[in-house]
């Protein structure tokens, strides 16, 4: 199996001196998907979770509901190529959309159709001062971070406790990993809190609204996109968080506001 780091070395200039150092980098590979025996696409990701990622990607697209449906999920020795065997015939998607992630994310929904998803009537509210509650708990799960940098986080609370929490080097896998290790850990989605340190794009909110999420965080900005489809979704988006500082974008009454 693949580390999720790297040492390497490199030569840094400082205060007018030069130092070799040692250190980690993140891990950014090409790992395929497999569905029932046949080659779908290819994720450039950081390999942890590579199960999770596999199967949350395959729930955020549509393609399955439940782990019921999943006979088989396993990662290659090689750990480049996740298989993932239904018990259901399912077709590939005709096209596959290149979406705004930089390490080349791909999605096949449509982002602009009609979700199936209503969460204007969750009655989950938050002060002020807990935004900075869940900055803190996403702060300690940056594992990977701390080692290396360069990577995402996305946590999932239920408003209370952490429930799972997700690191990779593509922002919209963490994501997916979220969705995949509530699945395989049977943790039931519900209106809770997400928070990311990635921007938030429109395939992010689309990856949110299928996680039930009434309250997504993150630590940058949002899309003009996703700011249409957080109102469209009932869901409350709030953007730049930090300590004592956030904006909320979409449905402030959850906010205290």
């Amino acid at each position: 199996m693949n580390a999720p780091e790297k040492p390497i070395r490199y030569e840094q200039y400082e205060f007018h001196k030069w130092k070799s150092v040692e250190s980690e980098t993140i891990v950014e590979m090409p790992v395929s998907l497999t569905v029932n025996g046949k080659v779908w696409l290819t994720f450039m990701c950081t390999p942890v979770h590579l199960e999770a990622l596999a199967v949350g990607f395959l729930y955020n697209e549509g393609v399955i509901q439940t782990m019921d449906e999943v006979v088989d999920v396993r990662v290659c020795e090689h750990g480049d190529n996740v298989d993932v065997w239904l018990n259901r015939a399912v077709e590939e998607p005709e096209s596959w959309r290149r979406t705004s992630g930089c390490t080349g994310g791909v999605t096949a929904v449509d982002l602009l159709a009609k979700p199936n998803v209503s969460l204007h009537n969750v009655d989950l509210k938050l002060q002020p001062d807990e935004i900075e509650r869940f900055f803190e708990m996403l702060l300690q799960a940056q594992v990977l971070y701390r080692k290396t940098g360069g990577v995402h986080t996305s946590i999932l609370s239920d408003g209370v406790k952490l429930l799972v929490s997700a690191e990779d080097i593509g922002r919209h896998n963490t994501l997916d990993k979220i969705a995949g290790l509530c699945l395989m850990n049977h943790i039931p989605f519900q209106a809770g809190v997400l928070m990311t340190t990635g921007r938030i794009s429109s395939e992010m909110l689309q990856k949110a609204a299928r996680l039930d999420v009434p309250i997504l965080i993150s630590r940058t900005s949002p899309s003009s996109l996703s700011i249409e489809m957080a109102e469209r979704y009932g869901i409350t988006l709030i953007g730049y968080a930090r300590r004592q500082r956030f904006n909320v974008y979409s449905n402030s009454q959850r906010v205290g506001l």
